[in-house]
């Protein structure tokens, strides 16, 4: 069994269960725990001497340039990393300890994490993949029949691959299909609320495809990932006031939306951590392993709730970065999607504010492609590319207040 399939146990509402698949999962991943550490180092040692054979000092001043980051420097990632502890940490906390105490447990273990405080199943918003699609078609027109028009398209011209099957690659993603202009999903549904909001994700970023049309070149159809998920984030959380057409029943979507919120919180932290963890790697490119696990240690602490109880635990939580694939095959890439967090939140905002506004501006920064520098798109878009801890704390708040909501 794969360690994603794996992970679906984590949800069970047998705590022993849940307890036998975690210490699987974590005994698998100790097995190549030397192997992922080798050959860490070895391609910190690489990438520090490209650094230097390019006139930086360190990687990470390097790779900045190289991803072409020229709307936000080194120390706005820095001030991101200072408002994310400051700000958003203390909501996540809160959240855990709430989680806590409705499941009425005096020890609050990993393994109690991901199972559903009020002792149901997994939310089912849709059976098969046609289902699927007829569902997000009907959310998308109840935002703007354009959206929906999108979907219809793909799904006629066949650029929908969405059921789990026997032997098809894991994961989800959108592809743009320059040829013909009409853009492709592929993703392995099985009927899970996480699918659900993987299909409306994914659909974002086949609308920002759609909208780029028009533009000339191919390079201004590909916008950096501060922009690409933007499009995408929002869409998670635009579409959440209409998920009424994957549920039913009332409770059932304050629980998926509740799940979503959630899931936007916590996200952040980590992203915030990982990063913070890349730029001292850099920073300290002969470090020894020791102090590697010692810094992301701390990192944990600083980012972490520190209500979860890990004792016994300690191996697995000094080796939890090693999850994180974009640390080997992609450093750096990945406090985009932080970026993208706070802007989507933001475009969500507008849209429970002004619905018809919001939509217009959404459409008005996405059809820009990448022809415009970044805070210029986010202008447009009607919000902020700010990562103050003044801004991270204003809509931290405000996800909050609407999960309180709930």
């Amino acid at each position: 069994m794969t360690l994603q399939k794996a992970a679906v146990f984590l949800k069970d509402q047998n705590r022993a269960l849940r307890e036998e698949v975690y210490h699987k999962i974590q005994n698998r991943r100790a097995q190549d725990e030397e192997a992922l550490n080798n050959l860490y180092s070895e391609l910190i040692t690489l990438r520090h001497k490209v650094a230097l054979n390019t006139g930086f000092k360190n990687f990470r001043d390097y790779k900045h340039q190289s991803l072409g980051r020229f709307d936000y420097s080194v120390q706005d990632c820095l001030n991101f990393h200072d408002a994310v502890q400051k700000h958003v940490v203390p909501l996540v906390t809160e959240q855990e300890k709430i989680r806590k105490a409705k499941l009425k447990l005096n020890d609050y273990r990993p393994w109690d994490k991901e199972v559903d405080v009020e002792g149901k199943a997994p939310l089912k918003p849709f059976d098969g993949a046609r289902d699927l699609i007829t569902k997000t078609e009907k959310c998308f027109d109840s935002i703007d029949t354009y959206f929906g028009d999108c979907i219809r398209t793909m799904d006629k011209m066949g650029r929908l691959d969405l059921d789990s099957r026997l032997g098809k690659a894991p994961g989800g993603y959108q592809y743009p299909l320059y040829e013909t202009e009409i853009p492709f999903i592929f993703m392995n549904a099985v009927g899970l609320h996480r699918d659900m909001v993987t299909m409306v994700h994914e659909g974002g970023h086949a609308i920002h495809s759609f909208l780029d049309i028009p533009l000339d070149l191919v390079d201004f159809k590909s916008p950096p990932s501060e922009v690409a998920e933007l499009a995408s984030m929002s869409m998670e959380l635009i579409s959440m006031e209409h998920w009424d057409s994957f549920f039913e029943n009332a409770e059932d979507l304050k629980r998926a939306k509740r799940q979503q919120l959630e899931s936007v919180l916590d996200a952040l932290p980590w992203i915030a951590a990982v990063d913070k963890f890349q730029h001292w790697i850099y920073e300290n490119p002969t470090h020894s392993v020791a102090e590697r696990y010692a810094t992301w240690e701390q990192l944990m602490k600083d980012f972490g709730s520190g209500v979860v109880n890990f004792a016994g635990l300690e191996a697995n939580v000094k080796r939890r970065w090693q999850v994180q694939l974009h640390l080997f095959e992609v450093p750096f890439y990945y406090i985009e999607y932080g970026f993208a967090q706070l802007g989507a939140i933001a475009v969500w905002r507008n849209y429970k504010q002004n619905p018809k506004k919001a939509i217009e501006q959404y459409k008005t920064a996405l059809a820009l492609g990448y022809t415009k520098p970044i805070p210029e798109i986010y202008k447009a878009a009607g919000i902020e590319f700010n990562f103050s801890p003044e801004y991270v704390k204003e809509l931290a708040m405000f996800v909050k207040g609407e999960y309180d909501k709930l």
